[in-house]
């Protein structure tokens, strides 16, 4: 009798996948037509208008691709359920897991949050001989070092609290708030007594943190040595002489020393790689990002119920699981959810032949990363990954994870440890290009992913009821566009190199997958039609030039079913997933804001890279608000304190819209061309519809975050220009 499965996969919803495919024959219809029309007209355009024709149809063609590519997610969505209680009844049985996570900069990322989700990964319902928790800490930080050990201290006694009353937000921060759920016991005298004895401990630990802040630089300089530390609760604490069971923990700081490059969280990862695999060796990792605390603790089994299915783990690579926030307001005006992302497009390539590598709340399998080395003698073991002979050996027992008695490192592997952190191990070898996570991109994810994916791994997606992990979200304008920045300009790091997805993945992937990565790869494009008819109809619009087909044609039907059907179908897909019209709104809000500001920087900064005239940088992003910022947050008003360079293209271009509206609804009512200009006047009435919190900030707004007079005025003055210089252009033409 053949055991029960330990998951199942089921199709998402046929009828909505056959509804998807009938819009999408629809849609490819009518943008063919829309195509014949454009080409059939050009060679009866005026001259006058010919660049601004061309220069639209360019727009509409991109648009009309990246509509294309995002419909490989609709084809064949899945979704999946586990049944962790079917795993091995022993739980000693279960294979070993690293955990990694990476911290950067204690001012941005605070220890004490970073504390939390350490004790939440500890915390993990697995056994604890079997788990292992790292820290990176590239800032070195002397700070980050003893809040570890103070967390050390603390989770001798959480860790016990927890496993005795089954608590489930083991995160301590979250499970002592109001945002705590746990419901799941009992709340007996004992346990309330407990309840109140854990608290205080939380509180002198948290004390503790802050006395060491005040007391400590919160960074070193920018060389660090490598450091490496198992951390021992060394309290005289009666819990701690009970011999609490805990996981191993393990601080580590590799070396830096600029302009030697570090790679960032790549780098960081990698050296997470080496130094675990020296001393735990666990066949299974977990990363996740510093703030990305483990809500549920039961992820890793449901992880396992994928990686140990003996038909889908010889090719399964990693388990993603989708990342959810505990700081999103009611309104969502920054889309911090990413609700396409995680509920529409994942899914989808889980159907395929998985989803993108996320990078964080993913479970991987090690040996991915180590590509295949199998066949390689000893010399070309020490080429490709380094002169450790220790790293070499735990090769060859990938499968054989390594324990620590009483946490404590000979000095033999305390050195070799140190060692595998240097900043020059990685010289001369194959770390970042083609072994651990790779070094091409500033979003070492995606590029991973993609390239496990292109040599036949696959992935899944697990999204379960409870919340797997919760972090923080942006909460501002600003971090969300520098981090869109940062994202777009590694997509196309991506794209520009030998391994672009639409022409290294064709032939390696299905070519399903090769679309959702090549939508990825082309996003950043978008910051070009976005631009173009952002300006250009309302250029033509204030001087009398029309665009578009006349109202009483037959192909304004066309383009106008093109314009309302995919907003229609955006609000359909919003509903389904649980979201409301205000959700759409701020969707379309801000992905055309993005399009204009970080797609368009990020582009930019792509491309100075590309010809070496702009060295890489990684900012983390700001885990740290202040009221005033998080109560804008909260009631939905964006903050526009933001540098100017993503302000005022925003407010240049609403101002624009207001001017072309105005211009054109006098144009039509004096001299009755509403026949040939209504599709330019909608089209900048629907710019302005979406920008009225812009209009807003401008106008009304009175607060800390409202747009800045001098912003307005140098807005105001770069249409100005834009429209004179456009009108003689058109002029001379």
């Amino acid at each position: 009798m053949e055991p029960l499965p330990l998951h199942l996969c089921k199709p998402y919803n046929r009828l909505s996948s056959i509804l998807n495919r009938l819009y999408s024959l629809i849609h490819v219809t009518a943008l063919t037509s829309l195509i014949y029309y454009r080409v059939s007209s050009l060679a009866s355009t005026p001259l006058a208008s010919l660049p601004a024709q061309l220069l639209v149809f360019a727009s509409e063609l991109l648009l009309s691709l990246l509509w294309l590519l995002t419909q490989a997610y609709m084809w064949n969505p899945v979704s999946r359920t586990v049944f962790p209680e079917r795993l091995p009844e022993n739980e000693q049985n279960l294979p070993a897991i690293d955990v990694f996570i990476c911290t950067a900069d204690p001012k941005k990322e605070p220890p004490l949050e970073v504390m939390n989700t350490v004790l939440s990964a500890m915390a993990l319902d697995y056994p604890s001989k079997k788990l292992h928790v790292y820290l990176s800490d590239d800032a070195g930080s002397a700070l980050t070092l003893l809040a570890l050990r103070e967390a050390c201290a603390f989770a001798s006694s959480w860790l016990p609290f927890c496993r005795r009353f089954g608590i489930k937000t083991r995160c301590p921060k979250v499970y002592f708030s109001n945002l705590n759920d746990d419901h799941c016991f009992t709340r007996s005298v004992e346990y309330e007594k407990e309840r109140v004895n854990i608290k205080r401990k939380y509180e002198l630990f948290k004390e503790h943190i802050r006395i060491a802040k005040e007391e400590k630089s919160s960074a070193s300089d920018k060389i660090n040595p490598s450091i490496v530390e198992v951390i021992i609760d060394k309290s005289d604490d009666e819990v701690r002489t009970n011999q609490v069971e805990m996981p191993l923990l393990v601080y580590v700081s590799r070396e830096k020393r600029p302009p030697h490059p570090h790679h960032f969280k790549a780098g960081a990862l990698n050296c997470l790689l080496r130094v675990s695999s020296i001393l735990s060796n666990s066949p299974y990792i977990l990363v996740l990002d510093c703030d990305m605390f483990c809500n549920d603790p039961t992820s890793a089994k449901q992880a396992m119920c994928f990686h140990l299915d003996p038909k889908l783990s010889p090719s399964l690579a990693f388990v993603q699981f989708p990342q959810k926030f505990h700081n999103i307001s009611s309104n969502d005006i920054y889309d911090s959810q990413l609700r396409t992302t995680f509920q529409v497009r994942w899914p989808g390539m889980d159907g395929i032949h998985g989803p993108m590598l996320s990078g964080t709340c993913f479970y991987m399998k090690r040996e991915v990363l180590y590509g295949n080395f199998s066949q390689k003698e000893l010399h070309h073991l020490k080429e490709s990954f380094g002169p450790s002979n220790e790293l070499i050996i735990s090769l060859q027992r990938s499968n054989q994870h390594k324990t620590i008695d009483n946490g404590n490192l000979s000095s033999t592997l305390q050195q070799e440890a140190q060692f595998l952190a240097s900043y020059n191990y990685e010289k001369n070898t194959l770390w970042g290009k083609q072994i651990g996570y790779l070094y091409k991109s500033l979003i070492e994810d995606y590029f991973t992913g993609f390239i496990l994916h292109c040599k036949g791994w696959k992935s899944v997606f697990c999204n379960p009821s409870r919340s797997a992990f919760l972090g923080s979200a942006t909460s501002s304008l600003n971090d969300t566009l520098v981090q869109g920045t940062r994202w777009n300009c590694g997509l196309l790091e991506v794209t520009f190199s030998k391994c672009s997805p639409p022409l290294y993945g064709l032939s390696r992937m299905p070519l399903l997958q090769t679309m959702c990565y090549s939508y990825y790869a082309l996003q950043p494009f978008y910051s070009l039609p976005l631009w173009c008819l952002a300006s250009v109809p309302q250029l033509c619009l204030i001087n009398g030039i029309s665009l578009y087909p006349k109202v009483s044609s037959p192909w304004f039907v066309i383009f106008s079913s093109i314009f309302l059907c995919s907003l229609l179908k955006h609000l359909v897909d919003v509903l389904v997933t649980g979201g409301s019209v205000q959700t759409w709104c701020n969707e379309q809000r801000i992905w055309m804001i993005k399009s204009l500001t970080c797609y368009t920087y990020g582009t930019i900064d792509a491309i100075l890279k590309c010809f070496g005239m702009k060295q890489p940088c990684f900012s983390p992003t700001n885990k740290v608000s202040d009221d005033e910022q998080a109560k804008l947050h909260q009631l939905g008003k964006f903050n526009f304190q933001t540098p100017t360079k993503f302000l005022a293209p925003l407010v240049s271009l609403v101002i624009l819209s207001m001017i072309a509206f105005t211009g054109g609804i006098t144009r039509m009512v004096i001299s009755g061309g509403a026949n040939e200009l209504l599709g330019q006047v909608i089209l900048s009435f629907y710019i302005l519809l979406e920008s009225y919190p812009i209009i807003e900030g401008m106008a009304w707004r009175k607060d800390k975050g409202q747009v800045p007079a001098s912003v307005g005025l140098l807005s105001f003055v770069l249409s100005i220009i834009f429209l004179l210089l456009g009108s003689v252009v058109l002029r001379l033409i």
